[in-house]
């Protein structure tokens, strides 16, 4: 059968930048999903989006479906026919249905019985034929928040689209999709090239398009943004200050990206970087520049969607738009300098954290309690840690928070600076918000952690206890990052916290806010909880993560020990044995109602076999190295220690048989696999890692 490659093109007005990579990639999965369903074959499916197109590129599509034999089956023979062998109506109209005559019809004989049966042979459609309703279903599943209508038209889409080009090879194929119909018209660039012109051929597309200014393919396109950037401030000495979101972004305005230079005056730069930094990337979409030392420079890049004659008149442009945006800044920054943090507090009255849990005044002195009380935990200075919660949310109120959000935490360090407060406070207010992300950096001192861990704390103990936790995919606190923040601030800086004693302590200085009686284990629970996705991140098995999480142990750091411990046990020739001999134990435990404790009595005159005498003995030993070991939490130590009791378990199994009759003798012998089974919970339920 014949292929070509094929080509659909929306030709639309501006796209939503933010949403044009995504807008690209779904319609690429939701064609390719089309032709799969249609039973269409190909090659492969790959996109294309630029400010003004949407398209999707399809090599190797079959010029139509393959014929195919479809069994259509009739009534059972029995009641197909009646006493006399004479068809039955219903044999009659199935056959009637099927365009044949019942004489005609096969027969289908299974175990449970004989039917009627028509092989039909249906002829595969053309791709001519297919291509609207594959185009249509694609369109209609992109995601697309709030479709328009435009002109006359009764058909919604993101933006208007302009042209429809759908080319199977060379062929036009003629569609109506978005009330268009289809040709061979593309859009060029808006102000360079011809505007719009005639394309030949699918497979010219993109090199068509870049005669006519425009970069169809997504990721060459940011890859030339991010290489002319690169190549700019080398040439300058200096580092672009970019991420993958601000880079993507970037892309999605242009469709002929070129890199200029512009600057802005030097007073601007006593304002905090980070603000001038904030409103260059997030309102302006440039580019700032950092020198070798991490200080901004007052050179800046952006990228510009022509190849102008005169280039210094977009320069000037440029540089006209950002200084009234720095001097903003400039002002806030000097009128915010005159008020202390400190008298902001009462502002902080007028603003509720959440209606049943208070204003942000209330929220602050809660975070000062807890702060100070994490703070006497980690040995870090206390009234430091309270200072700083008191203060943390009073950055909320200055004129360059409020213009520009981001900058929370940043503006009330230097603010705390400016008033004379201890460095470590300054820092603390900037570092409280982290981890914003994954990834993210932690806090650098214990008064900064302590104020960091007291925020999430706050927040988490206080939404569970009015009842409101998160739901599916809804967590508008954004409790989940919360929860990975407390616990990577506390196992990666190894803190000696226990979570059941903050959030004790966190539910206390609530007082009588909260109504959830159930809040502590709760809260414990769901912290715990995030463990699994942060573990997996690192490659560990989920029956490492599971045998661990059933002992519930509620200091983080101790949780990633026993992890991290289990999982190097696991790969010993031993485990798999002693995980299936622990498996054994825990049944025949449950069944008698022997509950396992710290506390197991042994009376060794009742030890008669020599295999259960060996494992005594043997138990013995690792109980004292167990001992010694779980002070210092060196669950390795404990479980290699463990792993030398494979062979005397097995000995034990195959030569002593525990439900002896008598019961003295009997309840002993339970007693030991009591003694063997609380050895291996010191550190995790090893009987998960059991093979089922």
């Amino acid at each position: 059968m014949r292929t070509e490659n094929c080509l659909v093109e929306l030709g639309t007005e501006e796209l939503p930048p933010k949403a044009l990579k995504s807008l690209g990639e779904a319609f690429a999965t939701q064609f390719e999903a089309a032709l799969t369903q249609a039973d269409l074959d190909f090659d492969s499916v790959s996109w294309f989006a630029a400010p003004r197109r949407l398209a999707v590129y399809v090599s190797g599509l079959a010029e139509g479906q393959a014929d195919k034999v479809v069994e259509k089956r009739g009534p059972a023979v029995s009641a197909a026919f009646d006493a006399d062998g004479n068809p039955t109506k219903a044999a009659q109209g199935w056959a009637r249905g099927n365009g044949i005559d019942v004489a005609d019809a096969e027969r289908l004989v299974t175990d449970k019985g004989e039917w009627l049966l028509h092989k039909a042979q249906v002829p595969g459609q053309s791709v001519a034929e297919l291509l609207e309703g594959l185009i249509n279903q694609a369109v209609s599943k992109l995601p697309i928040p709030k479709p328009m209508r435009w002109g006359n038209y009764n058909t919604q889409f993101i933006r208007p689209v302009h042209t429809l080009c759908v080319l199977y090879g060379s062929e036009v194929v003629n569609v109506p999709v978005l009330g268009l119909t289809s040709d061979r018209v593309v859009q060029g660039h808006r102000f360079h090239g011809d505007g719009r012109f005639e394309l030949d051929h699918a497979d010219n597309y993109a090199s068509a398009l870049e005669q006519q200014y425009v970069l169809a393919d997504f990721e060459a396109r940011k890859d030339k943004v991010r290489q002319q950037l690169e190549d700019a401030a080398q040439s300058l000495s200096l580092k672009p200050d970019y991420n993958e979101d601000l880079l993507e972004e970037i892309a999605s305005l242009v469709e002929w990206p070129v890199v200029l230079q512009a600057g802005f005056d030097k007073a601007f730069l006593e304002v905090p970087k980070e603000a001038l930094i904030y409103t260059m990337k997030d309102d302006q979409k440039y580019v700032p520049l950092l020198d070798s030392n991490g200080a901004l420079s007052n050179t800046f890049l952006f990228v510009t969607n022509i190849e102008s004659r005169d280039a210094s008149q977009v320069i000037s442009g440029n540089e006209k738009v950002i200084r009234p945006r720095l001097a903003d800044a400039e002002f806030f920054f000097n009128s915010d300098k005159k008020t202390t943090l400190e008298s902001r507090l009462e502002s902080l009255e007028t603003v509720l954290f959440q209606k049943q849990l208070g204003t942000l005044k209330e929220k602050s002195e809660r975070i000062s309690a807890l702060s100070a009380f994490i703070a006497s935990q980690i040995d870090a200075n206390e009234t430091q840690a309270a200072r700083a919660g008191l203060l943390a949310k009073t950055d909320l109120m200055s004129n360059m928070v409020m213009e520009f959000p981001d900058v929370q935490g940043v503006m009330g360090k230097y603010y705390a600076l400016n008033d004379g407060e201890d460095a470590p406070v300054a820092e603390a207010l900037y570092e409280q918000y982290m981890p914003r992300f994954a990834g993210d950096a932690l806090p650098s001192s214990g008064v900064s952690a302590s104020v960091a861990l007291a925020d999430k704390l706050d927040t988490l103990v206080g939404i569970f206890g009015i009842g409101q936790l998160p739901k599916g995919d809804k967590d508008p606190f954004a409790l989940r990052r919360a929860a990975i923040g407390v616990l990577r601030i506390v196992t990666e800086l190894s803190l000696p916290l226990d979570l059941e004693a903050l959030v004790g302590k966190a539910i206390d200085v609530y007082g009588d806010k909260l109504t959830n009686t159930d809040m502590q284990t709760q809260v414990v629970d769901f912290v715990l909880g995030r463990f699994t996705a942060l573990l997996q991140d690192q490659a560990i098995a989920i029956d490492v993560i599971q045998a661990v999480a059933a002992r519930r142990p509620t200091k983080p750091a101790d949780y990633l020990a026993r992890v991290h411990a289990v999982d190097k046990f696991r790969a010993l020739d031993e485990a798999e044995a002693l995980a299936a001999a622990n498996k054994r134990v825990a049944n025949i435990l449950a069944k008698q109602n022997v509950e396992v404790t710290d506390t197991v009595n042994i009376d060794e005159s009742l030890l008669v076999e020599d295999a259960e005498k060996a494992l005594y003995k043997e138990l013995k030993a690792a109980q004292k190295e167990v001992q010694s070991a779980v002070p210092t939490q060196d669950y390795t130590r404990i479980l290699t220690a463990l792993a030398t009791l494979r062979n005397v378990i097995d000995n034990f199994f195959d030569n002593v048989m525990v439900m002896a009759d008598d019961e003295a003798v009997k309840n002993n012998r339970l007693a030991l696999l009591s003694l063997l089974r609380q050895l291996f919970l010191t550190t995790a339920d090893i009987s998960i890692l059991a093979k089922s």
